[in-house]
């Protein structure tokens, strides 16, 4: 049981490495949903042979990057916790789509228009996204502070 030890002591024992795999799971599922869901307008718009607007193509890339970055720190034996201000950008990110598509559509009445009942619902998993990167954030940076041996932060190799 030796890879056990090893992948559990980067994430704070067996518990932490659930939350922290459960964490990362519905990361990568709810960024390949915004794909899905913005995605479906950037299409349009290609078989249309319209103008695509900037805003869909960050969210879908803001997606993409969520997912590949949720599929590798998925990985059991990366110490992800030295990665946290990788989650931190990502947070910020999150933050800019759910503003973006927030301020577009939460106020907006749909009235039974399904495309704006779509986004509307895109909206609520931006900000679902957002705070999965904000708790693997703050449990990154404090997982950080933990390991760090009670070492020097910059070279390591003197005893706090």
């Amino acid at each position: 049981m030796a890879w056990k030890e090893t992948a559990t002591s980067n994430h704070g024992g067996f518990l932490g490495f659930i939350v922290h795999t459960v964490i990362r799971f519905f990361q990568f599922v709810l960024g390949l949903t915004v794909i899905g869901l913005y995605g479906a307008d950037l299409n349009a718009a290609r078989i249309a042979h319209v103008y695509v607007d900037g805003k869909l193509v960050y969210a879908v890339v803001v997606g993409t990057l969520a997912a590949v970055t949720a599929l590798v720190f998925m990985v059991p034996f990366v110490k992800t916790y030295k990665a946290f201000p990788w989650d931190i950008v990502m947070f910020f990110l999150w933050i800019v789509v759910f503003g973006i598509f927030g301020n577009m559509y939460i106020k907006k009445n749909a009235e039974g228009d399904s495309e704006i009942t779509r986004m509307k619902n895109a909206v609520w998993v931006d900000l679902a996204n957002m705070l999965l990167w904000l708790i693997s954030s703050a449990f990154g940076l404090f997982m950080f502070f933990k390991n760090r041996g009670h070492k020097s932060l910059h070279t390591g190799r003197a005893q706090v």
